[in-house]
C-alpha cells in the first residue's frame, strides 16, 4: 500500500518472524551466542525465555539458517493447553511414522532414529516453541528423553522457548531434576532506547528506506508506548506509516505515533503503553517523550547512532 511512497520494496514492520530483519540487540546477541553453543558444545537442555514479541522466534529461524549439515532438527511451534501426546508431535518434528502407535513403539522408534543420526556423525536437535504451554508431564518426559546418550555424547539436544511463566513453571518443586539438566538459560528482554531506535532504522533500510524517515521524537514516541517490545515496535510502525501514507506526508512524526496509539488503544485492541491519566498530548509530549531523548538536540540520537 504505501511501500512507492517510501521507496520500500517490501514492508519493513511485517509481524511474520523474517531472519532477514534480525536485528541484533545486546541481549539479541548474548542470546545467539548462547543458542549456537548450546548446540556446537551440546549443554544438556538450552531455555531461552522473554515477553511476547521480544524475538524469540526470530531468533531460531536465523539459527535454523545457520546450523551445519551435521545437525538434525526437528521444530514444535505450536504447543498449546490440549498439546496431547509428545512423543507423536515429536515424530511428526521429524518426520518419523506416529500415527497409531502406542508410547512404547512411539519411543522405540524415535530411539532408533537418535541411533541411526548418531552412527552416521550427525546431531539432532528439538526446539520446542512456546514451551510455557507443556504440561508438568510433557516436561517430565523431555527430561526423560534428554537422559538418552552415547558414551560422553547426547543423542538428544534440547531447545525450549518460551514466555516468563516457563521460567515459573520450572521453578515447581516437581521440576528440580529438570533444571538440574538445564546447562543454558537466557531471558531476553525489552529494547532500551538506543536499541528500540536501531531497530526501527534496520529495518527501515533492509526494506529499502531511508532512516530519517522517522525522526528522533517519533522513535522516543515509538519507545515509549511499546516499551521497547519489538512486535509492538512492528504494529506501531506499521500503523504509522499507513498514517503517514493517508495524510501525504514524507516522514513520520512524534504527532503521528502518537495519534496512532490513542486510536488503538480507544478500540481496546491495542497493548500500547496508557498515557498518563488527565494529560494532554501536548504535555505527554513535553514532559514524558521529549525528555526521553536526554541532552541530545533534535538530529543528535541519528548521528550517535551512525545513522
Amino acid at each position: 500500500m504505501y511501500e512507492s511512497l517510501f521507496g520500500f520494496h517490501e514492508k519493513p514492520f511485517s509481524l511474520i518472524p523474517d531472519p532477514e530483519f534480525l536485528y541484533l540487540s545486546e541481549g539479541h546477541k548474548v542470546a545467539l551466542s548462547l543458542l549456537e553453543y548450546g548446540v556446537a558444545e551440546q549443554t544438556g537442555f538450552v531455555v531461552i525465555s522473554g515477553e511476547v514479541g521480544s524475538g524469540k522466534t526470530t531468533l531460531i529461524r536465523h539459527l535454523l539458517r545457520s546450523v551445519s549439515d551435521d545437525v538434525v532438527v526437528g521444530l514444535i511451534t505450536n504447543t498449546h493447553p490440549t498439546f496431547g501426546e509428545l512423543l507423536q508431535w515429536i515424530g511428526l518434528a521429524f518426520d518419523l511414522d506416529y500415527k497409531g502407535s502406542d508410547k512404547v513403539s512411539l519411543y522405540q522408534r524415535f530411539l532408533d532414529f537418535l541411533i541411526e543420526q548418531y552412527a552416521s556423525g550427525r546431531r539432532v536437535v528439538l526446539i520446542i516453541d512456546e514451551g510455557q504451554n507443556l504440561s508438568l508431564e510433557a516436561l517430565e518426559e523431555l527430561r526423560m528423553l534428554s537422559n538418552i546418550n552415547a558414551d560422553k555424547d547426547y543423542l538428544l539436544q534440547i531447545i525450549l522457548l518460551g514466555q516468563p511463566e516457563l521460567l515459573h513453571n520450572l521453578k515447581r518443586p516437581e521440576l528440580r531434576q529438570f533444571v538440574q539438566r538445564i546447562g543454558v538459560d537466557y531471558h531476553l528482554g525489552p529494547l532500551d532506547l538506543k536499541d528500540a531506535t536501531r531497530y526501527i532504522h534496520h529495518r527501515l533500510a533492509v526494506a529499502g528506506g531511508t532512516p530519517d524517515l522517522f525522526d528522533d521524537h517519533a522513535c522516543a514516541a515509538l519507545y515509549y508506548y511499546t516499551e521497547g517490545i519489538p512486535r509492538l515496535i512492528n504494529v506501531l510502525c506499521d500503523l504509522a506509516l499507513v498514517y503517514a501514507y493517508a495524510e501525504d506526508r514524507r516522514r513520520v512524526d512524534i504527532d503521528t505515533v502518537i495519534e496512532v496509539a490513542a486510536a488503538r488503544r480507544k478500540s481496546g485492541l491495542a497493548a500500547f503503553r496508557d498515557d498518563p491519566e488527565g494529560q494532554s498530548r501536548e504535555e505527554v509530549k513535553r514532559t514524558i517523550i521529549r525528555p526521553l531523548l536526554g541532552p541530545w538536540p533534535r538530529g543528535a540520537l541519528r548521528q550517535e547512532l551512525g545513522g
